[in-house]
């Protein structure tokens, strides 16, 4: 069965644009790392004026599919470029800052 996963994040919001451009042209093998680690359709949505981002994806097993994910190469170059977007305490990568929120209704 699939896991459904939302969290939210939070960029600083004077970097959202650079943010979102960087989106533009994710490396190809970041995005065939995720896909291996198990993420699916997975979205990143981002509310510009305070610099919310709300993620969603599924995944078989969202703590298997993270530790995958965190044990590849490209993911730690792609966490040091993206970490000074985010607001969140110094040294810790932005994939480790995520707060994963609790599905409360689903409508099929």
């Amino acid at each position: 069965m699939s896991q459904r996963v939302c969290f939210v994040l939070h960029l600083k919001p004077d970097r959202v644009d650079e943010y979102v451009a960087a989106h533009e042209h994710v490396w190809p093998d970041m995005l065939d790392a995720l896909r291996n680690a198990g993420w699916h359709d997975y979205s990143l949505f981002v509310r510009p004026e305070d610099g919310l981002v709300v993620g969603y994806l599924e995944t078989d097993d969202f703590a298997a599919a993270q530790a995958r994910m965190a044990a590849t190469e490209v993911n730690a170059r792609w966490q040091a470029q993206m970490a000074d977007f985010f607001d969140h305490p110094a040294g810790v990568a932005p994939d480790q800052a995520m707060t994963p929120l609790t599905e409360y209704f689903h409508l099929h």
